[in-house]
């Protein structure tokens, strides 16, 4: 077991690049091996997902190899096992990506249900909606889900709430489908665009992504492709929160700024100082921080995956922070950790009343999930004295090389066995 001690109360100050976007990395990985041909997808992050997703393809016969840390070539015309039932299946959310993207090449898939992070029900009950509609039969057995189709037709989809895996994973089967799709109420993200991107560089035929509407026209088949992944939204709307907690001046580059523009919007409405680059934002926390309300949403809205970091900001921030988590049902689980720091923070349903206090102090605390344990890093900067951080895989899961990123703005942290 590893662990992340950091001494805190350190001013973060320099410059911090931001890698690939996990989001859109796992999404992509499944969608290259749509094509019976070799793809070469650039700026990938250095995560655990991201390691798993190639242990995956590798045992399904795909022909993987990076070709530096962050390229990876994916050579995809010897794959013929559809079945996806391994332990690195189980061991990520994401691979549900995988039902899509064989279903619309070979028109059959056996994968794992998925794992992740558990904060709340997470079923994939719209994803299942979807390819049914598209023409495929749904089975699950024995936490297996096996989905065939003697053929893949087009379908008007509505989805029944906002979901970002249904999106894509409907978009990936519609892609080889015959005839025309249409996604209703279909989710906005940045990694939705930016696979669609992706799939239409391969010979897809899809409009709308990025809208509440997509429309796909299905082809007979997709070929290889060079692609560069987009920045990650969530690395850095981390970085600018733990530069804003710190007091500190950071500039984040390599991201698209106005993905960040509901973070960057709050941060000022908190009394900090954005300052807007073509590629990137200086955060400049220099005055006293204001209180704030923040409710989560679907892009454009404020993102649930920067609740948890957001909370960590909320509990220095004097007078009653209000939280209101309208997408997961349980992502509070890491609030007794930051109350063993001695934040002030209660629960009433998705409602989290934060009243700020005047300083965080270190102990002993655990990452419950990924973007929690990215909330703890946070809290440990601010706080007085030393915080130690158990159950660091799941910060591997989504941020490349942080105590390294961390300890060049400054930071006092480092990882031990």
């Amino acid at each position: 077991m590893e662990k992340l001690i950091i001494n805190g109360q350190k001013k973060l100050c320099g410059e911090v690049s931001i890698s690939g976007a996990k989001n859109a990395a796992v999404a992509i990985l499944p969608a290259a091996i749509m094509a019976d041909d070799i793809c070469f997808i650039d700026n990938l992050p250095c995560i655990e997902d991201v390691t798993s997703l190639f242990n995956t393809l590798t045992k399904m016969g795909a022909k993987c190899e990076f070709l530096d840390k962050h390229t990876l070539k994916i050579d995809s015309r010897n794959i013929e096992n559809v079945s996806a039932t391994y332990e690195e299946v189980r061991k990520i959310r994401a691979s549900y990506y995988l039902l899509g993207a064989l279903l619309g090449r070979f028109k059959k898939a056996e994968v794992a249900m998925p794992g992740g992070c558990n904060f709340g029900s997470r079923p994939i009950d719209l994803h299942l909606k979807g390819f049914r509609a598209l023409g495929a039969e749904v089975f699950v057995d024995d936490n297996v889900v096996k989905v065939y189709a003697e053929k893949l037709h087009g379908a008007s989809i509505y989805m029944d709430q906002v979901s970002v895996g249904a999106t894509i994973n409907i978009m990936l089967a519609a892609c080889l489908a015959e005839g025309n799709t249409v996604i209703e109420n279909a989710a906005k993200e940045p990694h939705v665009v930016d696979t669609a991107n992706f799939l239409n560089i391969m010979g897809a035929k899809i409009k709308g992504a990025g809208t509440d509407v997509i429309r796909i026209t299905g082809v007979p088949k997709l070929h290889g492709a060079e692609y560069t992944i987009i920045p990650d939204q969530i690395e850095a709307g981390t970085y600018m929160i733990a530069a804003a907690i710190t007091g500190g001046d950071v500039v984040v580059k390599n991201i698209i700024p106005k993905h960040m523009d509901c973070l960057s919007a709050k941060l000022e409405e908190m009394n900090v100082t954005i300052e807007e680059g073509d590629d990137s934002i200086r955060v400049i926390s220099d005055r006293a921080l204001k209180n704030v309300n923040v409710k989560t949403m679907s892009y454009p809205g404020f993102p649930t995956d920067l609740q948890p970091q957001m909370a960590a900001l909320l509990t220095v921030c004097m007078g009653e922070n209000i939280i209101t988590e309208n997408v997961w049902d349980n992502r509070y689980q890491y609030i007794d950790q930051l109350k063993k720091m001695g934040a002030d923070i209660s629960i009433e349903g998705r409602v989290a009343r934060i009243n700020g206090v005047p300083e965080l102090v270190g102990t002993d605390v655990c990452a419950t999930d990924l973007r929690a344990g990215a909330a703890m890093i946070i809290a440990g900067l601010a706080a007085r004295g030393t915080t130690e951080i158990k159950n660091v895989k799941y910060i591997d899961r989504g941020y490349e090389d942080v105590e390294n990123k961390f300890g060049n703005l400054g930071a006092d942290i480092k990882r031990v066995k």
